[in-house]
């Protein structure tokens, strides 16, 4: 499993393409000729961006659902919707399609941020709301998080 750190800012030029971040590109490095996959996010106004071994992991779990449950198939439906495989070129640009840049309204400014193994690419102005308007009390919610962890963290 490959882990992300950092929150990045970027452009989208006019043909729907980002220059990844330098210090993006570094991490990225060991599996970038492996491919990705970008999709919407569930949650959040957002698309991610999984190297593709953290993708089929992903993978096994949901072909693992009882596809004779019409709760499960929904669900598939709409976690693959939009699913696309993507590459990072030889100049360190990935382009996003239309649809998805559509979707969730990214205009030019892009932020990359890490969420361990997976990056998300935001829209800046909405990245910078959802961080504003969380309401949640973030000490209360690490508390409940991660601090009914029986192993040490360190």
């Amino acid at each position: 499993m490959h882990h992300f750190i950092g929150s990045y800012e970027c452009k989208l030029d006019s043909k729907g393409r980002i220059m990844m971040p330098i210090a993006i590109k570094k991490q990225l490095n060991p599996i970038i000729s492996k491919g990705f996959v970008i999709k919407r996010a569930v949650f959040n106004n957002c698309l991610e961006l999984y190297p593709i071994e953290e993708w089929n992991i992903l993978m096994e779990k949901v072909n693992s659902l009882n596809r004779f449950n019409k709760k499960n198939n929904d669900f598939i439906r709409r976690f693959t919707a939009g699913v696309r495989t993507i590459n990072i070129d030889s100049s360190g640009r990935l382009l996003i399609p239309k649809n998805l840049i559509k979707h969730v309204n990214i205009k030019k400014e892009i932020v990359i941020s890490s969420t361990v193994n997976i990056l998300e690419i935001w829209d800046k102005n909405n990245y910078e709301k959802a961080i504003d308007e969380a309401t949640i009390d973030f000490g209360s919610l690490a508390e409940e998080v991660m601090g009914n962890k029986d192993e040490n963290l360190s």
